[in-house]
């Protein structure tokens, strides 16, 4: 038993070093541009903007291949954010911001086909098979994505209510 023990525990060192050392002298740089970008975008890689996640729309906004306002789910702050971040003026027109949004599953509609739990981007969606399903509201960014998958149309995007934690003086209006 004691060599068993000994010859686990110096394979286990021994394949943990080489890990490491390869980890270092095989890492791969990223554009320093692409990082700050994707910093500033939601991080959901949801897909909404037409790219592979976040990062491929950071590189796709860095190169000049689409627009600082293709993420829908940043709206116009996230926008305005990566206009200012390449220098560039934006048309704020362009932008449709209808605030923010989440997810609600009907419960006498939801029949528990977890199909809604394969593709939520944040895993906001919880539930098993065969049973409802709930979403859980500070994971929810209301990408859209469970709502085409449902096949019983029981998931319904809706505004975020407006309750006394989340609630925003509005700006007064100029005459």
């Amino acid at each position: 038993m004691l060599a068993a023990l000994l010859s686990l525990t110096i394979l286990g060192t021994a394949l943990g070093l080489i890990l490491g050392i390869a980890g270092k002298l095989l890492a791969v740089e990223a554009d320093s541009g692409v990082v700050e970008l994707e910093a500033i975008l939601p991080g959901t890689n949801c897909g909404q903007c037409g790219f592979p996640g976040c990062s491929g729309a950071a590189a796709a906004i860095l190169a000049g291949n689409a627009s600082p306002a293709c993420c829908p789910p940043g709206g116009r702050v996230v926008a305005l954010a990566l206009a200012e971040k390449m220098g560039v003026s934006l048309n704020l027109a362009e932008v449709a911001d209808a605030g923010p949004k989440l997810a609600r599953v009907a419960e006498d509609l939801c029949i528990g086909c977890c199909r809604c739990l394969k593709t939520c981007p944040t895993d906001a969606i919880l539930g098993a098979s065969k049973q409802i399903h709930n979403v859980l509201k500070e994971a929810c960014t209301g990408c859209e994505a469970c709502v085409e998958h449902c096949p019983t149309e029981a998931i319904q995007i809706v505004p975020v209510p407006v309750t006394l934690p989340h609630w925003v003086m509005p700006r007064p209006q100029t005459a």
